[in-house]
């Protein structure tokens, strides 16, 4: 997408997953015993496999010229990660005994870096091509692909001055500008979701359009409780997780599901094409991953957020069965994606044999 080659993409994958798998199941179990142990192992696994990835798409992305916007987006990206991690490392090694912190400011500003300069931009950067190409939709504005990137790392990083000196007034308008300009990212994203050409909506199109309304609640939330005060919104405890579940699991991981059924068709169906030239023939995309299987999923997913959303309400009565539909959703990915591991595999073994058996037929 950027036009970067990443060097030896499998060993870095498989180091950064290695690293950051138990590194992330680490840090929740020290958030469910407080042990600072767990504070700490979770800290150095994660930063191990930070720094992999990091530097790895650094030296990848530093020859590109940033003249495009989604390069430019990603590059600004990275910076995102670089600083929601870093300060996320520190906040997990101050729980872990460490050193001591200002936790909750620090926690405003990784939550700052890691929703807009992180997650926003990459997820911009993303859209600009995949959502022309994919939805048969207008292209982004282009006032709006040029400044969107540099307008948040430069208003988040004014936040962030403004925060550490306790500018209180200042920093209040600098957090309300970078939660506005998330809203009119999925603004602009759902007027052009609108316009898409395509004659079918598909279950990318939904989780796109999930995705974004979902990330327009949550700023309108956080505005909320800042906007609605004493006695009213702001002052119930539980707005933060409301606030976390809509922008999280409704936001950013239902984008995430729906490019994974765009990316891993097509890449598939490209690894088979080239193995097999005109020998054997690869597997039409929709055939990968038939569209049942997808939908089913998706509904499954959108039923978790549902349920979710009512466990912050009344945790009582739906925080087991929003768990259980959260894990039945992604159990379900995880099945609809070896099921297109193992279309792959069939078909690779048919391009062997038939490369094996020159004139033959595949077995």
């Amino acid at each position: 997408m950027a036009g970067a080659n990443l060097k030896r993409p499998l060993q870095i994958a498989t180091l950064v997953h290695a690293t950051i798998t138990p590194g992330a199941l680490m840090l929740a179990a020290a958030f469910l015993t407080y042990e600072p142990l767990l504070f700490l192992g979770a800290a150095g696994l994660l930063a191990t496999g930070v720094v992999l990835f990091v530097g790895a798409t650094a030296l990848a992305l530093f020859w590109i010229s940033a003249a495009k916007p989604t390069v430019l987006g990603l590059k600004v990206a990275l910076i995102g990660l670089s600083v929601t991690a870093f300060s996320g490392l520190l906040m997990a090694a101050s729980l872990g005994g460490a050193f001591d912190l200002q936790a909750l400011r620090l926690t405003d500003l990784h939550l700052g870096w890691g929703f807009m300069v992180w997650g926003c931009t990459v997820l911009a950067a993303v859209a600009y091509v995949v959502i022309p190409m994919f939805q048969l939709t207008p292209a982004y504005p282009v006032w709006f692909e040029r400044r969107f990137a540099l307008a948040v790392l430069g208003t988040v990083s004014l936040w962030t001055i403004a925060d550490l000196f306790d500018w209180a007034t200042i920093s209040a308008w600098l957090a309300m500008a970078v939660v506005v300009s998330g809203a009119v990212f999925s603004v602009v994203t759902l007027k052009l979701l609108r316009h898409s050409k395509r004659a079918k909506r598909d279950a990318s199109h939904h989780f796109w359009t999930v995705a974004m309304v979902s990330a327009f609640a949550a700023c309108a939330v956080w505005l909320g409780s800042r906007f609605i005060g004493s006695g009213g919104f702001g002052d119930w405890q539980g707005w933060p997780l409301l606030f976390g579940a809509v922008l999280l699991f409704g936001g950013f991981i239902s984008v995430i599901i729906g490019m994974l059924y765009k990316i891993v068709p097509f890449l598939v169906w490209l690894h088979l094409q080239n193995q097999g030239g005109s020998r054997v023939l690869a597997p039409n995309v929709k055939k990968v991953l038939p569209q049942a299987r997808i939908d089913r999923q998706m509904l499954a997913h959108f039923v978790a957020c549902a349920l979710l959303l009512f466990s912050v309400f009344w945790p009582t009565w739906f925080v087991y069965p929003a768990g259980l539909a959260l894990i039945i959703a992604n159990g379900w990915l995880l099945r609809n994606l070896l099921y297109a591991t193992a279309i792959y595999r069939s078909h690779l073994s048919a391009i062997k044999a038939a490369i094996g058996n020159p004139g033959g037929h595949p077995s």
